[in-house]
């Protein structure tokens, strides 16, 4: 059933409630591949990742109490990410329930607030069903997570079903007047921008967005899986300039993404005269309800690429692209000190001015950090799209291990750098175990200024000190990952930087890169927000 969605491996931590679904996946005619993980949580981070990174349905599997308890915040990760996530648990048995029976719980209030769908299944013959269903709701735009349990003599029993057959999602175009309205706006526009999210690329309207682009000449922002529509470079893309674009446009077209904290709530332009803003979803629900909107649409993305490209006639003013294009110019020319920074401790920046020089077109960085892994969305562009993982909105550290595991294998002759912030570390570096026994070579590089960044300066800001924000200083990471089996270093100046890099990404094994960094090298940020 899963492998005719595209499912080619099941995340999981061994429990005896679900025995049954490992049988399944290896004795099947196109076995599943096993990955078992050293934390549940890791596991459903491997299966969010898996569908964010090839846009088939992730598949993790847990076992009952506990093993559900302990993916929470991966599934709630994989709701406000709109990835379509199958999270499929064990239940005590049904003839013992109230009885008090090993791991009795109800699981499905819990999960029904982060997921599309959460339910019990009790009939043996409507297992089929079921996962089929549970695959269908979450691919279903707006796509998400779903979850299904199975009391314990549920999937150990026996019957007789048919298998339904595979669900493909058709998503409707949206309604023309909707485009036509839009395309009015951006042909009255003097200084428009275009802002490109996630659901650009989950959609797979990724080509649609940069041809659309390119025809109608719109300076670019691009959010989360949206990095890399255009690519790094891009004379349209004005990322940097993102402060002045948003702060002067007249006119936002956000696709793909909510109106959240990451794109102020919905509100651009100057305060004496606000940006008209226009939210296109891939769902009707998907909409913002909580700001002004001049127009909304919502449907199949590629259709709404294509429809505003051939109706769309902007007339912007001639110097609002370069200007936004000097901008970003200045910003990138801004940088260069600090990615050649021969201070030390080292200072964050410069170890990305080292990963810049080492990676390749078609690398898969992933982020799971504060205050280190945020210079890394400054300074590191996609040049292609679907090969940037971040947390997103939710925020969990944590996400790292497991999303490093999917990206090994979604992408295997790529290379796969996962930053992390020393908190971050502390959350999961022990599945570096997993990626040593399931042959997953993964490269990780470790911010460590013994401290949780994102806190400790802001605590200084508000009230002139900080506490429970510090770590260990120098803490030997890299002596964890070799361990349980891994390879790494300590860098502690700028020069060992290069050379320590090449060796990880030559070696062949999961290896950790551990910075000694500067914990006062902070990410610039207001108090506000934080």
């Amino acid at each position: 059933m899963a492998q005719q969605y595209g499912v080619t491996a099941m995340f999981t931590l061994s429990g005896g409630h679900v025995f049954p679904l490992y049988d399944a996946a290896v004795k099947a005619d196109s076995p599943v591949r096993l990955i078992d993980v050293r934390h549940e949580q890791t596991a459903v981070f491997a299966a969010e990742a898996t569908a964010r990174l090839t846009r088939a349905p992730g598949l993790a599997v847990v076992t009952a109490g506990p093993g559900v308890t302990n993916s929470v915040s991966a599934v709630t990760t994989a709701w406000f990410n709109g990835a379509p996530l199958v999270l499929l648990g064990g239940r005590a048995p049904d003839y013992l329930w109230g009885k008090g029976a090993l791991q009795e719980m109800d699981h499905v209030p819990l999960l029904a607030p982060v997921t599309k769908h959460a339910w019990t299944e009790h009939d043996t013959a409507r297992v089929a069903a079921s996962v089929n269903e549970a695959f269908r709701v979450a691919l279903t735009p707006h796509r998400g997570p779903v979850f299904c349990d199975f009391p314990l003599e549920t999937i150990y029993n026996e019957a007789e079903a048919e298998l339904p057959a595979p669900w493909t999602p058709k998503a409707a175009p949206p309604d023309s007047g909707d485009v036509t309205l839009i395309a009015a706006l951006l042909g009255a526009a003097r200084r428009p921008v275009l802002v490109l999210g996630s659901d650009v690329w989950l959609g797979r309207a990724e080509d649609a967005a940069r041809q659309a682009a390119q025809a109608l000449r719109l300076p670019v922002v691009t959010n989360g899986q949206g990095r890399g529509v255009l690519p790094g470079g891009h004379e349209l893309l004005v990322s940097r300039a993102r402060s002045l674009a948003l702060a002067e446009a007249d006119l936002v077209i956000v696709v793909g993404v909510p109106l959240d904290f990451r794109l102020r709530y919905g509100s651009f332009g100057p305060s004496e005269e606000p940006a008209k803003v226009v939210h296109v979803a891939d769902s009707p629900g998907a909409l913002a309800a909580h700001c002004p909107l001049a127009a909304t649409a919502a449907g199949d993305l590629t259709a709404f690429f294509t429809a505003l490209a051939g109706e769309a006639r902007p007339a912007p003013d001639p110097d609002w692209l370069p200007r936004l294009r000097a901008a970003t110019r200045a910003a990138l020319e801004a940088d260069a000190p600090l990615l050649a920074s021969d201070a030390e401790p080292v200072h964050p920046v410069r170890v990305y001015g080292e990963l810049l020089r080492a990676l390749d077109d078609d690398a898969v960085v992933i982020g799971d950090g504060g205050d280190f892994v945020s210079f890394a969305g400054r300074h590191v562009e996609p040049r292609k799209p679907g090969r940037w993982l971040d947390p997103g909105p939710f925020g969990c550290l944590g996400t790292g291990l497991g999303y490093a595991a999917a990206a090994r294998l979604a992408h295997p002759s790529a290379q796969v750098v996962l930053l992390l912030g020393d908190g971050a570390a502390g959350l999961s570096l022990m599945d570096a175990d997993t990626l040593v026994r399931h042959d997953l070579p993964v490269v990780m590089v470790c911010g460590n200024n013994g401290a949780w960044g994102l806190e400790k300066g802001p605590m200084r800001a508000l009230y002139g000190y900080d506490v429970a924000a510090d770590l260990r200083p120098g803490t030997r990471y890299d002596e964890v990952v070799r361990a349980l089996g891994g390879a790494g270093e300590l860098v502690t100046s700028p020069g060992q930087l290069g050379p320590a890099l090449r060796r990880a990404f030559a070696s062949g094994v999961p290896y950790l890169v551990n910075v000694v960094t500067d914990v006062e090298a902070g990410y610039p940020r207001t108090t506000s927000g934080v």
